[in-house]
């Protein structure tokens, strides 16, 4: 199959898809993207075939907060809220979480950290499972329905536009990944990506929130309600390992028991949060003189927490799978001993 896109040119041709969907992390970034895309979309006239997808990590995004007398939203009501002031209506507003069978017959949702420690090793550049086994392949299945409705009417692969908020500022990898590009093909579908916000700076993400009156998440003030963009600079996972010295040490001190939790992870694996340095190290920080304020400290109890507990102590039961040796030096693993939730 081809691996050129379907139009030529650094920018598609929406009309020459049948899918276009917009990714929502419920960041200030995702939301510029998403002003972008439906504002191309109406002026091409298809608006109609743009859905909107949220890859929802559970407890390790930024959930819903209670602040000052005040309800804050969670990453994932906020993509959907995105997705909806958008103008894209509910049933095209996709939301999935990565589950498992949970032993008993059921489902349950397969919490990150524990995939983790059932992997061994934490993620590096190199091994981002987290946006492949959590995002993209959950984001894939999504669109399998309508791929199987088209695919006989079309009589020809399904065109699908992913369409991305990541920016070239961000990062030496996102500056260098092409703005247009074919990112799958076969038989079934052919799938290219767009980033149209590849070019904005974090200044002009913020103004367009500011002057269109966009909400953005809480994480991204000093504290909920703030409004003045003092906390997080990124909207990613609480505790992402691709984040600033300064985010990771807001993520332990505004999750401390999530915080621990990984540092548990660490301990038993032999492995670091971080290549350059380890959660264990992080909480350290957090607790001396010069560490960022939180604004808001959250307490992380109640089911989900007790879930991924129970997941996360059984998993750091197991050896690990026997994967490719990241570039790290891991001292030997040990196997953590029974802990009671």
């Amino acid at each position: 199959m081809t691996s050129t896109t379907i139009t030529p040119g650094l920018a598609p041709d929406l009309t020459q898809y049948d899918i276009i969907c917009g990714n929502l992390s419920g960041g200030a970034d995702s939301r510029a993207m998403q002003h972008v895309l439906m504002e191309a979309a109406k002026v091409a006239g298809v608006a109609d075939r743009v859905w909107t997808f949220h890859a929802s990590l559970g407890l390790m995004e930024w959930p819903a907060v209670n602040f000052g007398g005040h309800r804050y939203g969670s990453v994932a009501e906020l993509a959907a809220q995105q997705s909806r002031e958008s103008g894209v209506p509910a049933a095209r507003h996709m939301e999935r979480t990565k589950m498992r069978d949970d032993g008993a017959g059921g489902r349950e949702p397969y919490d990150l950290l524990t995939y983790t420690a059932l992997y061994g090793r934490f993620m590096r550049l190199n091994t981002r499972y987290c946006t492949k086994s959590f995002k993209e392949q959950l984001e894939e299945s999504s669109h399998t329905p309508e791929v199987q409705r088209l695919q006989p009417l079309l009589g020809r692969p399904v065109r699908i536009l992913k369409v991305l908020g990541l920016r070239g500022e961000e990062s030496r990898d996102r500056a260098r990944r092409p703005a247009y590009r074919c990112v799958k093909s076969n038989g079934a579908r052919h799938v290219d990506e767009w980033l149209p916000t590849k070019e904005w700076s974090k200044e002009e993400v913020r103004r367009l929130h500011s002057d269109l009156g966009y909400a953005w998440h809480w994480c991204y003030d000093s504290a909920p309600g703030a409004g003045d963009w003092l906390g997080s600079s990124r909207c990613s996972c609480s505790s992402c390992f691709l984040a600033s010295r300064r985010d990771s040490l807001l993520g332990v001190l505004r999750r401390p028991r999530i915080a621990e939790a990984i540092a548990l992870a660490e301990e038993v694996r032999g492995d670091s949060f971080r290549a350059d340095v380890s959660m264990a190290e992080l909480i350290a920080a957090s607790k001396r003189p010069g560490a960022p304020d939180p604004g808001i400290v959250i307490e992380d109890e109640g089911p989900d927490y007790a879930r991924m507990m129970t997941q996360l102590t059984a998993a750091l039961q197991q050896e690990p799978r026997r994967l490719p040796e990241l570039s790290v030096s891991a001292p030997p693993r040990r196997l953590l001993p029974v802990i009671t939730i």
